[in-house]
Order: C-alpha cells, then structure tokens, then sequence
C-alpha cells in the first residue's frame, strides 16, 4: 500500500513510518512547508492540518490508505475540518482511514476495565474528541474503511510522557507524581502500537474502534520510582498537588496525568492478532529506553 501519513515526523508517526516500511508499504508524509525529509518515507507532500484545500490535494487517487497521527490541535472545528478533507476523496473507494485518539476520551473508569464498546466521557483536554471519532466513524456509510485507534500512554524509544517522570525525578532528586500515586495509566510500547496499526490498515472493517493498550492499568507510584531510577534517584514519589501542578502544567494536562484508568484491549488482540512483546512500562522506564 501507498499510506499518506500525517504526523510521520511525530514520536508515534516515526515508529509507524518505520513499521510500515519494514512490512513493505510505502510511506508518503504530509508535511509543513519547507521541511526537506522524513525518515523512511518514499516521498513528501506539502499540507496543512490548518489548510484543508491542501488536505484534500494530498489524498490523490494513488493513495491507497490515510492515517491521521497528529496531535490535535485543540480546536474543534478546525480539526473537523481537517477530518472533512482528508476523507473527502477516499468516499466510495473502500480506501481505509485510521484516526488517533487516546483513552482519556473514557474519563477515570473506576473499578471497572474499559473495553473498546465502553461509553465515552472525556476529560477537558479531549472534550470534544469524541466527537472526531464519530465524525471519523460515520464515513464508513460513504464507502470508507475508516477505524479509530486509542493508544493509552505512550512509553518508548525515550520518549512520551514517562520521559518527563524522568526529567522531573532528575529536577527534583525524588520520583514525582500529580495528585495521586494511587491511580493507574494504560500504557503501550510505541512500536507495538505501530504494529497495532499495521494491522488494523490490513484487516480492520469499516466503523471499528480498536485498543491500543498493553498494560491495563499500571500504578503511576511505580512508574513514578522507575523514572527515579533512570534519573539515578531513589525513593518514595513526591506528590505534586494538583492545583500546583495546574499552576504549571495547565489544568486540564494536569487533570489528565491525575487520571485513574484501566482499559482493556481483549476484542483488539481477538480480532487482530495484536499481540505486544516488548517490555512493559516499568521495565522499560527501570532498564530499557529511559535509562
């Protein structure tokens, strides 16, 4: 396949790039003008998450898939937009459509295991995100083979958001987590989650939700100390309060790492074989890329 990438830049789009190309795809990156390459990909077209007369000019007929893996961009109805235009073209083509979005559009789940059928309810930070996913999932009655994945937390290569446990257990000299080292965070690789979309570009019907979560729910308090010890600091976490943290962080990027979470992925492995190998979070942040 001819796979038109946006965000192959990114920390998920490079994993994916590279994943893509390894299962012999070819990877076309939409990128901002000016920027002269992407790593892996066969080829770069100029375009605008912000532009969607240039979303559409990219999604020629030789493209044979589109996966959105950008960052939002926190306005609605210019990521509506955004959506608008790049499965214009694709309608009546069978052609597939992948979409990002991330569990924190389940909110806090309690004692429960969230699962792909669960009912939404975000957070601020992904208040209308849901939204996009119906947007999304709606083009599958316009001929689409459209899909949404959800990634819990990202962890990798150094990189996502248990790099900043590190850089903070490094500024502080003490592991550091935001209101409560009680809650628990989805968490996946990010090249099992490339992986994760390889398959649902090769095998995933139209008007399908799909899990990328390895670990259901893994205590921040523990993620929290194995940064510590990437960071070459030991003890308990320090609790950062949360209206300190907002202070900082903002409220509603720090009402997102106080979130309490487990979500599953049991129909995602079932269906699609996904099956993740590499380390979990905790190793990975004890003795793996963050170390």
């Amino acid at each position: 396949m001819r796979v038109l990438v946006i965000g192959a830049g990114g920390y998920v789009g490079s994993a994916l790039t590279g994943r893509l190309v390894e299962a012999g795809h070819e990877v076309v990156a939409l990128v901002r003008p000016g920027r002269t390459s992407v790593a892996g990909a066969a080829e770069l077209r100029e375009g605008d998450l912000a532009d969607p007369a240039s979303l559409t000019a990219a999604v020629t007929p030789d493209i044979d898939a589109v996966v959105h893996a950008a960052t939002p961009s926190g306005d609605a109805a210019l990521d509506k937009a955004a959506i608008e235009a790049l499965t214009a073209p694709l309608r009546d083509g069978g052609r597939a459509f992948v979409y990002t979005s991330g569990v924190w559009v389940l909110g806090a789940t309690g004692a429960e295991t969230a699962g792909e059928d669960a009912a939404t309810d975000p957070i601020p930070i992904v208040g209308y995100r849901p939204e996009i996913e119906r947007q999304v999932l709606a083009t599958a009655g316009d001929g689409v083979r459209a899909a949404v994945i959800r990634p819990g937390i990202v962890h990798g290569r150094g990189g996502g958001i248990p790099a900043m446990l590190v850089q903070w257990a490094g500024e502080d000299g003490a592991p550091r987590v935001v209101a409560d080292p009680d809650a628990r965070w989805p968490m996946v690789d990010v090249d099992d989650l490339a992986d994760l979309y390889v398959a649902v570009l090769t095998d995933a019907s139209a008007g399908t939700v799909w899990h990328g979560v390895a670990e259901s729910a893994v205590p921040v308090r523990d993620l929290a100390v194995a940064a510590g010890r990437a960071a070459g600091v030991d003890g308990e976490p320090r609790v950062w309060p949360l209206e300190q943290a907002a202070e900082q962080l903002g409220e509603p990027f720090a009402v997102a790492l106080a979130l309490d979470q487990s979500v599953g992925a049991e129909a995602t492995r079932d269906r699609l074989g996904w099956s993740p190998k590499r380390p979990g979070g905790v190793a990975d942040l004890r003795e793996g890329s963050y170390s």
